[in-house]
Order: C-alpha cells, then structure tokens, then sequence
C-alpha cells in the first residue's frame, strides 16, 4: 500500500517534531518546512497528498499559500488543515473560505489531529472518486479505469469505443460531426477514414444498447451526425 506524503509547514521546530513524529508512527511518509516560501519551493518539487499548515508564517503567510495552491490547478485538490493560534469564529471563516479542509486551534490533541487528516482524506477520496466517473442514464464511465458498467454489469469495449462514448457523454446535447470526433479520438493517427466512426459507433452501440436499431444513449442526427441526449 502506498503511504500517503504530508508536508507538515509551521516556524514552531517543537510542534513540526511532535506532528511529524506521530503521523511517522500512523503510517504516514512526512515532510517539514518552517516558512511560506519553503513550504512553497517543497510543495513545487514533490507531491503531497496532504498538508498541514501554519496561519502565522515567516515569508508567505499561511492563508495566502493556501490561496496560491487553490488558485493553481495541479496543486488545488491537495487537502489542507489549518493550525493557528487564532480561535475566533473570524479566522475560522477565513480560513476556511480561503480553501482549507479544516481548521484546529493551538494547542490540540494530537489523536484529534490525526483522526482529522485521516477523515480529510477519506472525503478527498470520495471526492476524487466522484470526479472520476460519469454517469448516463444505466451506465457509469470510469475516466481513470477506463471502464464503463452497465446496470453494475462490464462492459467490454476498445479504447477507441471508449475514447467516443467518454467525448460524447462528456458533452450531452451536443452533436458531433464524424470529423470532430475523428479528431476527437483518434487524434493524430493518418489515414483514417471518416465513415470509420460509423463503424465504430455501431460497435458501440452493441455493447451499451439494449437495442441497436433504437438507441437510448447515442443518437444520430442524419446528415450531421451523433449525440447522447442532454436528458440523460
């Protein structure tokens, strides 16, 4: 199993050891930084898939790395609890209105603290997993897996198959040329005719089709071409 990376940011080296000691002991692989620009320098060199962080800080302060890291998007989905000596219901509201997951005032339990980031997590999974998957009416498309289920049934089709039924049902209501989605899933492949994405589409079209001849996800436009309706 891979261990999850936290990066544990504050100026106090009393608290990082405390923190970082009792993570290491739960399982967790720790990183320390004891200023913003650090953290920051750290955060660009290696992925995290946590970070503790200080509101009071030497260089960036805290509330603006957590802004800094929302704003950009290959940093945005990393969760953040916030630690602060500050315990008014204010700080609180801005803390976590900046983007903060959570937010625990000093001094705090270290069982708590744990007990958090391993709940923090567990929403981020969900939440990523969430993200991951599209579902159309009785199908659910696995972006990641490169799966698709029909009433919880697999469905076995190609990438290619895949790379359409994923462009389509990202884009429901929209109807699609054979030359956009010739370009849409095959890319930069030569020689590939465009009646090839009618081919296809009734390949397709067998897996995730009670019937065929009467499709419920894609549909033709004739003399324009295919679409999944925007109702599904």
């Amino acid at each position: 199993m891979v261990r999850k990376r936290i990066l544990v940011v504050d100026d106090e080296p009393d608290i990082v050891e405390l923190v970082t000691y009792n993570l290491k002991k739960e399982g967790f692989e720790v990183s320390s930084a004891f200023d913003g620009n650090e953290a920051l320098a750290r955060i660009k060199k290696a992925d995290f898939d946590f970070l503790i962080l200080d509101l009071m800080l030497p260089g960036i302060q805290g509330m603006e790395l957590c802004r800094i890291l929302r704003n950009n998007p290959a940093t945005r989905h990393i969760p953040v609890i916030m630690l602060t000596a500050k315990g008014e219901e204010v700080d609180r509201i801005i803390g976590l209105e900046t983007g903060a997951d959570d937010y625990m005032t000093k001094p705090f339990s270290l069982r708590e603290l744990i007990a958090r980031v391993r709940a923090v997590l567990r929403r981020a999974s969900e939440r990523a997993a969430e993200d991951a998957t599209i579902r159309v009416g009785d199908l659910l498309i696995n972006k990641e897996a490169y799966s698709v289920l029909k009433k919880n049934v697999p469905v076995i089709i190609s990438s290619t198959e895949f790379r359409l039924l994923l462009y389509l049902a990202e884009r429901k209501g929209r109807i699609f040329s054979r030359d956009q989605l010739l370009d849409a899933a095959w890319k930069d492949e030569a020689f590939v005719e465009p009646r090839t994405v009618d081919v296809h589409i009734r390949r397709l079209r067998t897996h995730i089709e009670d019937d065929p001849s009467d499709p419920r996800y894609i549909k033709t436009r004739r003399g324009i071409g295919y679409y999944m309706d925007a109702d599904l």
